[in-house]
């Protein structure tokens, strides 16, 4: 089978190859890509001699002015060029063999065959050569049939995957990313050695794990990926805050969701919104608190009282530990967590939108400069919010209670406009509602919208039973919506 190369990089490649007398092929993604349609912009290219040499004769060819990059330790080289308006990267490579040892994932290098270089490729979609000298240009080097798993939508080392794991056990991930990335199928024997040698990943550096996780949550549907990872055994390890949040307790007939499931459906809902990795993060991690903040009432059932401070806390200790960055991006995510429960529409069936459509508005949100609807908006448990822009379709923004409640109040599900703003009136209007309320109802959604106390802190002052405090503070702010309704009706 011959591969149409039409990009001219290749021609200069292949001239300067046979100039040198020596042979060098495409590998790789550029060719697993090629064949996917996939657009690909990294060629890796592999000759059978000194690849530094190789790819500074191969600038020189196309313009003496350009940059050559040279790694004699790991003996690459590469260069930029541009095609088309879009910058390729050419990384050149001397063909090689490697034998590890096992307690170090760092291999020791040879110099080796075509063959010795795809043997230590690792999967067979990524085991494929292309031919770039003269005679041969553009011929197919497939030898362990990675064609037919490209068309078949499967992920398979070249040997025995035992052997690939224990080498370099960060191809652990890359199997699992490129499944995720791909939609392809882990073959039942790759997927197994996966979890026989998962332990081998506390050898590979937290930088080189964070860049696959990365991969995986900006992957059209990361749940593939975290439940493959839950699956191997390989999360508990790399992330154990998350894999904790699996699994359903029981006391009797009472049991939680299972907010493993929840956070992915989450993350897959907000994938499907936006690519911003750090919002993905926020959808990840929106939860993580709920393990450590889990108890159980024999009134109320199972509760998670103050997941979203305990899990923003949290937040640093991760990005820490993964070598994520620490700076703004981190406080996004941690301010995220903070006010996940905070506005979200009044709709059961559309639970996974919610901390999508919270982002949406607080990003508006953000940019206001009014102390008090702000902290009307986002710094409280139990917002209302009214769109004076739509009086025939109003909205409603509270938060879910942080107890499993199932009888939450069905609305309709309608779009905000662009500029839609909270006004003073409004602001005015809820409290008047409020302060109509029978004392004990007023009392408790005074002190927690307006004053902005904790539960805890709220049912002390009150003298009060903590779940006492909270039906009161469910059936208040139901009697303002109902209020709040009449009123518009009489309009």
């Amino acid at each position: 089978m011959d591969v149409y190369l039409d990009n001219p990089i290749y021609n200069y490649i292949g001239r300067t190859a046979d100039r040198m007398g020596i042979q060098a092929y495409a590998v790789g993604g550029v060719v697993r890509d090629y064949f996917l349609q996939r657009p690909c912009t990294d060629i890796d290219v592999v000759c059978l001699g000194n690849g530094i040499e190789l790819a500074q004769a191969t600038a020189h060819s196309i313009n003496p002015d350009i940059e050559v990059a040279v790694f004699k330790n790991f003996g690459t080289a590469s260069f930029h060029y541009r095609h088309r308006g879009i910058t390729w990267q050419i990384e050149f490579v001397g063909a090689r063999r490697e034998s590890y040892h096992f307690d170090s994932r760092k291999p020791v290098v040879e110099s080796g065959t075509l063959e010795d270089d795809q043997n230590r490729r690792d999967f067979t979609i990524n085991a494929m050569a292309v031919s770039l000298n003269s005679e041969t240009f553009g011929q197919l080097l497939d030898p362990f049939n990675g064609i037919h798993d490209l068309d078949q939508g499967i992920i398979r080392t070249p040997l025995d995957p035992d052997i690939t794991f224990s080498d370099d056990p960060l191809r652990m991930m890359r199997a699992i990313r490129f499944a995720t990335q791909l939609g392809f199928r882990i073959q039942d024997s790759t997927l197994e050695a996966i979890q026989r040698n998962a332990e081998r990943i506390k050898i590979v550096s937290a930088e080189r794990i964070t860049t696959e996780l990365n991969k995986i949550i900006l992957s059209p549907t990361p749940s593939i990926g975290f439940k493959l990872l839950q699956k191997t055994g390989l999360l508990p390890i790399i992330f154990p805050e998350f894999s904790n949040l699996k699994g359903v307790e029981l006391v009797g007939q009472r049991g939680h969701k299972d907010n493993f499931f929840h956070t992915l459906e989450v993350l897959d809902h907000v994938a499907a919104k936006s690519n911003d990795l750090w919002l993905r993060w926020a959808a990840v991690l929106h939860d993580i608190g709920k393990p450590a903040t889990k108890r159980y009432d024999e009134k109320l059932g199972w509760t998670f009282h103050g997941h979203e401070v305990r899990g923003s806390r949290m937040v640093k200790k991760i990005f820490s530990r993964l070598r994520l960055p620490l700076d703004s991006k981190m406080k996004y995510v941690e301010k995220l967590v903070l006010l996940h429960l905070r506005p979200i529409i009044l709709a059961e069936d559309i639970v996974t939108e919610a901390f999508a459509r919270l982002v949406e508005h607080y990003e508006r949100y953000e940019r206001c400069t009014d102390r008090q609807m702000k902290s009307i908006l986002l710094r409280t448990c139990s917002n209302l919010c009214i769109n004076e822009y739509r009086r025939s379709r109003h909205m409603l923004f509270t938060s879910f209670d942080e107890t499993e409640e199932e009888d939450l109040i069905p609305d309709p599900e309608p779009s905000a406009p662009e500029d839609f703003v909270i006004s003073d009136e409004t602001v005015a209007r809820l409290k008047r509602i409020i302060h109509s309320l029978d004392r004990k109802y007023r009392e408790v959604l005074e002190m927690k919208i307006l004053d902005e106390l904790p539960d805890s802190v709220i049912a002390e002052e009150l003298g009060i039973p903590k779940a006492t405090m909270q039906t009161r503070l469910m059936r208040g702010r139901r009697l303002v919506i109902e209020k709040w309704e009449k009123e518009e009706a009489e309009k």
